[in-house]
């Protein structure tokens, strides 16, 4: 499996619009909810009876030390974990109440609504930053007019925050920006096919601290457009960005579950489960 399968098998029927206006596709931010989802690689459970809802309009954040199962869980929220061959999974992922997993779903649409951004920045690198920006709407079938389409770059290339910085060099190759202006090309290219909810595994783990704000300040500028769901290491950044938190925890070779969840300042300033004081204040992981 690559890091572009984002992007991969996404056809469906062919639409042509003149531009792509907000929600138009998708229908605006959702909530998503996992309903009792477990996990396997092969005969290796993962996960066991994961339960968690991330609500609309907000950032939910999915802490917790390395082999717990967050970023197999954040893949299995937008049906990328069935493309192992050794993976299965089993309980519901609900978007705005609709299982994802259906017998008469598309992958297809389900990858639409919900878009990945990766740990590392995959941007087609011998694309133009204009054409990674609209590449989605190609995989997509979705046709927009020469237009619809400058005004789609403009507008998805400004939410990510990189407009200023590429605008007059928009035919130059994505390839050629910087690590984090990579990253931010990344979220545009999702957000230029109207995402529901935006998934994020470790977007700023390889950035350094200037370009890592900068996404912190998109995600928070985002919110109100579309529910975003990111799996961090760093619990500065989960304080800073997340208004409800889920720590994971997987106990000497044990499925990964959720120890504790809610709103992020009491799950960082008064939580319930010592191990999760424990973990947010560095004594562990």
């Amino acid at each position: 499996m690559t890091e572009n399968t984002d992007l991969v098998d996404t056809l469906v029927q062919p639409r042509v619009v003149d531009a792509v206006p907000a929600g138009a596709l998708g229908g605006g931010p959702a909530t998503l909810r996992a309903d009792s989802v477990s996990a396997w690689f092969g005969d290796h459970k993962v996960l066991d009876r994961v339960s968690l809802t991330m609500p609309a309009r907000e950032v939910t954040a999915l802490i917790g030390p390395s082999g717990c199962g967050k970023s197999t869980f954040l893949r299995i929220l937008n049906r990328m974990h069935e493309l192992i061959g050794s993976a299965a999974l089993s309980g519901r992922v609900l978007l705005d109440e609709q299982d994802i997993y259906d017998r008469g779903r598309r992958i297809t649409h389900a990858r639409r609504q919900i878009g990945m951004v990766f740990q590392k920045p995959n941007p087609f690198p011998a694309m133009s930053i204009y054409d990674n920006v609209v590449a989605g709407l190609k995989l997509n079938a979705i046709k927009v007019g020469r237009d619809g389409k400058d005004d789609l770059v403009e507008e998805c290339l400004t939410k990510a925050g990189l407009w200023n910085e590429v605008k007059d060099r928009l035919r130059q190759p994505g390839g050629a920006l910087s690590g984090g202006q990579q990253q931010r090309l990344c979220i545009a290219r999702s957000l230029a096919v109207r995402p529901r909810v935006l998934l994020m595994d470790e977007p700023c783990s390889a950035l350094d601290p200037t370009s890592t704000r900068r996404i912190e300040e998109t995600i928070a500028e985002l919110k109100s457009e579309v529910t975003i769901v990111i799996v961090t290491h760093n619990m500065q950044q989960a304080a800073r960005v997340s208004d409800t938190c889920a720590f994971f925890l997987a106990a000497q070779g044990t499925p990964g579950v959720i120890v504790e969840h809610g709103d992020t300042d009491a799950m960082f300033n008064s939580p319930r489960d010592e191990r999760t004081s424990d973990y947010v204040n560095g004594r562990f992981g």
